[in-house]
């Protein structure tokens, strides 16, 4: 079986476009060749991703394209003239695309990833032009999908909603936790230098508060302004750090730090490199992350698997990642997120139980169990066009208190 996966937003350097999607697809690719099966993939990548030495072998091949496809209009006419016709050339049984949209014309079962419908849920926070293509063409390829991905329980039901996909058309396939985002022991001395470099280098105080994520009004980071500055009031030590590049409307943030009478005490760390951002976890004694709507949401899991106790919404897809093991409020209520800031900064012993079950449970999320479930999906895909009862293939795994279903152990 030779199965076809669009890569065209795969980057594997370390640069900020190795982010979001891209990282994505960069651990799905590195993890399906190590799952049991004779299934081969064919990446057809853009010409920024011509090798990758470590990944490529007798499963797994590269297809660099011609044109280039950074530019948003012609990997467009890419995807929808150019790739039909590499799926006839090399023979491909089934095209797997990441992001939303497949080819109008494909010749073989597509498999979809859909990671969230932002664009509907806040189609403000788009251009037209986008908005409108989004909508459009991810109706269309989501309802022609033989199956559908999605990113959580609660991006399966927008799907089923959005587009009147049935849901058992539909399989939730959870990210994997990186394995560089880890605890650094205090006790090592190596951990210990590393953090310490770290706090000296971008002056750091030992009580911080932190934000990891793009600045845009869907997260919702005004509010945690306004939440922080009330909880300052009454007493909180601590100095939140915002840290994350600009995003679409993020002068409402500036305006409310501006407005909050705690700007002394509210930091903006800009764009961090994703090298860095397990140190700028480890480097806080809380991750707040109150956005109104994730299609999944790996900042609050990132956290975890470092260790940090994580307050977040109680909204979409976040009581998913964050189970019983983190702190979850109305993304609404300043009150109450001032209040579980407090709650937790003031409590030595919660912050240690929050910190422990953090850890146990990003280990329920694995990005090779990620792969096993996208390559059950892959064969469900065929057996459904064959006929054929179907191999479920998903890994033994821990049951998830969100609804039931199966999540791989982490490997």
């Amino acid at each position: 079986m030779l199965i076809g996966i669009n890569a065209q937003k795969l980057f594997v350097t370390q640069d900020y476009r190795n982010a979001g999607v891209s990282r994505y697809i960069r651990q799905l690719v590195r993890h399906l060749p190590l799952v049991p099966g004779d299934e081969r993939y064919r990446l057809y990548t853009n010409r920024h991703v011509t090798s990758w030495p470590e990944v490529e072998g007798e499963r797994l091949s590269l297809a660099p394209a011609r044109l280039p496809t950074l530019s948003p209009v012609l990997r467009i006419l890419w995807e929808q003239t150019v790739l039909p016709a590499l799926v006839l050339r090399d023979h491909l049984d089934l095209l797997h695309c990441p992001l939303n949209v497949s080819p109008a014309i494909a010749h073989v079962p597509v498999v979809l990833t859909i990671h969230d419908v932002t664009f509907l849920r806040y189609p403000d926070r788009f251009s037209r032009l986008k908005q409108r293509y989004l909508a459009t063409f991810t109706r269309f390829s989501a309802r022609r999908a033989a199956r559908i991905l999605a990113d959580s329980a609660a991006t399966k039901e927008d799907v089923h909603r959005a587009f009147g996909v049935p849901r058992e058309r539909v399989d939730v396939v959870y990210p994997g936790v990186d394995e560089d985002f880890r605890p650094l022991d205090p006790a090592k001395p190596e951990d210990a230098a590393q953090l310490a470099a770290f706090r000296r280098q971008h002056g750091l105080p030992e009580q911080l508060v932190l934000y990891q994520g793009t600045l845009e009004p869907r997260k919702n980071v005004d509010t945690l302004v306004r939440a922080f500055a009330m909880a300052v009031q009454r007493g909180l030590p601590h100095t939140l750090v915002l840290a994350g590049g600009k995003g679409w409307g993020y002068q409402a943030i500036f305006r409310a730090v501006e407005e909050s009478g705690a700007r002394h005490r509210i930091r903006f760390a800009g764009y961090v490199p994703r090298e860095e951002q397990p140190l700028w976890y480890n480097a806080a004694q809380l991750f707040v992350y109150p956005s109104q709507y994730e299609g999944f949401g790996l900042p609050p899991l990132e956290a975890m698997a470092c260790g940090v106790p994580v307050i977040t919404s109680n909204t979409s897809s976040l009581p998913e990642v964050v189970g019983e093991a983190g702190i979850m409020v109305d993304p609404a209520d300043v009150e109450a997120l001032a209040e579980a800031m407090l709650a937790v900064a003031e409590d030595e012993s919660r912050r240690a139980s929050l910190s422990a079950a953090g850890r146990q449970r990003a280990r329920q999320f694995s990005w090779r169990a990620a792969a096993g479930e996208a390559a059950a999906g892959y064969r469900r895909a065929l057996a459904a066009l064959a006929g054929a009862p179907a191999f479920s293939g998903e890994p033994a795994g821990t049951a998830d208190p969100s609804g039931g279903r199966q999540m791989g152990v982490g490997v």
